[in-house]
């Protein structure tokens, strides 16, 4: 069995105002937590929804999780901002799961866009779909929980869509293309 390194760079864990807590509880180093977390393999994402002026707004995101199948239910994680506004105000967000070419889209909605770059969008269910996506998930929020500088956002979901396409992967800080080789054949 490999042994796996302790991370000699740990924090003490204190509270909201600062008073340090008991000694065996301690906080990872934030950069060393970033490289760890960054070797979890996810599928890139975008999340739409309409702003205030009834224009379509996104951000990229990879912390998309389906929490349940009885009612069809998932989560994303958001920061503040215009997403984050939208999504409180309206109720509604849809996610759609990028293909393999959607690198593009992805760096265009995590504020890297290409200048004159407009995505196709589609009006789906009152929700602005990404056209080609190979998955969309059309949610209405049930629950928001405040932790640290993001909100987990519960949604049900009320429609959904497929296509057999290879998906965008991201894996150490990196698109990858395909999800790999079965290993359950």
């Amino acid at each position: 069995m490999k042994k796996t390194r302790q991370n000699k760079n740990l924090e003490p864990r204190s509270d909201s105002i600062g008073t340090e807590m008991a000694p065996a509880m301690q906080r990872a180093n934030p950069a060393s937590f970033r490289e760890a977390a960054s070797r979890f393999v996810t599928g890139v994402t975008v999340l739409t929804a309409l702003d205030e002026h009834g224009e379509v707004c996104g951000m990229t995101a990879n912390s998309f999780v389906t929490v349940s199948l009885a009612p069809p239910t998932v989560l994303v994680s958001v920061m503040p901002g215009r997403m984050h506004r939208a999504i409180s105000a309206t109720g509604r967000y849809c996610v759609n799961v990028l293909p393999d070419h959607g690198r593009d889209l992805s760096r265009h909605f995590a504020r890297q866009p290409s200048p004159g770059a407009a995505p196709d969008v589609e009006m789906v269910d009152g929700l602005p779909r990404l056209a080609g996506c190979m998955a969309y998930f059309a949610c209405e929020v049930i629950r928001q929980v405040d932790v640290s500088d993001h909100t987990l956002i519960i949604a049900e979901v009320s429609s959904c869509d497929y296509q057999d396409t290879p998906p965008l992967v991201f894996f150490s800080s990196r698109y990858h293309l395909g999800p790999g080789v079965p290993v359950d054949r």
